[in-house]
């Protein structure tokens, strides 16, 4: 019941700002316009996918930008090394990168019981150093450009008219949205967010269950990281800076609760959604960058807000 509310409440407003922005800035319902806000959001719902598992078993994960760093950094470097099968190894390395980080947030928050927020702030930091060392290291400078060709194709290209991030975000909100409503694996991150020991007591092995889900989230970062650096032509170190605040407001604004155990992947599209006509809107609106940032701010805390009347 609380999701078709939310459905229903995220559907308006999306038709509310668009009709606001259509008529603020004619050009915004232009079919090139509606595929940039596609485009825009292609890499931040790739993200949000994994945010909302996180989300949903009651933690949180502040890294995924630094890790985009440096999935992206080390994806351009496998690429401009290794010849012909660089390409493919960039993307292994990435999404690598992308599991092995994952798989340690997994690990401290379930096994050693280390507040999610702490140790993904510490990872924050670290990633964000790494990247910026790997790239001084590799090519003397913040990115490592003049990439193959090849590795333009998931950044660049267009299948069907349709650029392939957008296909590949779509494809990953299938794939969540089967996980999480179709298999076991899905049933126990609801249970665990809705209530850890009673999923304990009824048999869920919860510290596995929480780490696979980290472990997802960082494959899906992996992904993100590499195909951001296709699409930007280069890996940068200071690639991702705040996209973690992007990546929340779309899985909160579309209704995942911050404490576990409510929300949906369908809800989280629409959340980026939301989010993406909104800073395009607000962009072609012409308003200030830090104006932008401040509605950002407000959007989320009434999504917040929102959320603690509703458990009320």
């Amino acid at each position: 019941m609380v999701n078709n509310i939310s459905k229903y409440i995220i559907l308006i407003a999306i038709v509310i700002e668009a009709v606001v922005f259509a008529v603020l800035a004619p050009q915004f319902l232009t079919v090139d316009n509606l595929i940039n806000v596609a485009l825009s959001i292609a890499i931040t719902g790739i993200l949000a996918v994994g945010m909302t598992f996180v989300i949903l078993t009651g933690g949180i994960d502040l890294s995924i930008g630094s890790v985009l760093a440096v999935a992206g950094i080390v994806a351009a470097i496998c690429a401009k090394s290794f010849g012909g099968i660089g390409v493919l190894l960039g993307i292994a390395a990435a999404i690598a990168v992308g599991m092995t980080t994952g798989l340690i947030n997994g690990l401290m928050v379930s096994r050693f019981n280390v507040p999610p927020f702490v140790v993904t702030l510490a990872i924050l930091t670290i990633a964000r150093g790494l990247s910026f060392i790997i790239a001084e290291r590799y090519a003397g400078s913040t990115s490592v450009s003049d990439l193959p060709p090849a590795f333009a194709f998931l950044g660049r290209e267009k299948v069907f008219g349709l650029p392939v991030p957008v296909i590949l975000m779509l494809a990953v909100f299938v794939v969540g949205w089967f996980l999480l409503q179709h298999t076991r694996f899905g049933r126990y991150v609801y249970a665990i967010g809705g209530n850890s020991e009673a999923s304990f007591l009824a048999g869920v092995n919860v510290k596995s269950v929480t780490t696979w889900v980290y472990v997802l989230n960082g494959f899906l970062v992996g992904l993100a990281g590499v195909t951001l650096a296709s699409r930007l032509g280069a890996g940068l170190a200071n690639a991702g800076m705040q996209y973690e605040l992007d990546v929340i407001a779309a899985v909160v604004v579309g209704g995942t609760s911050l404490s576990g155990g409510r929300g949906s992947i369908v809800l989280t599209f629409f959340g980026a959604v939301f989010i993406g006509i909104l800073n395009n809107g607000l962009n072609l609106a012409g308003i200030d960058p830090y104006l932008q940032k401040i509605a950002l701010g407000g959007v989320i805390l009434i999504a917040v807000l929102a959320d603690q009347l509703t458990k009320r």
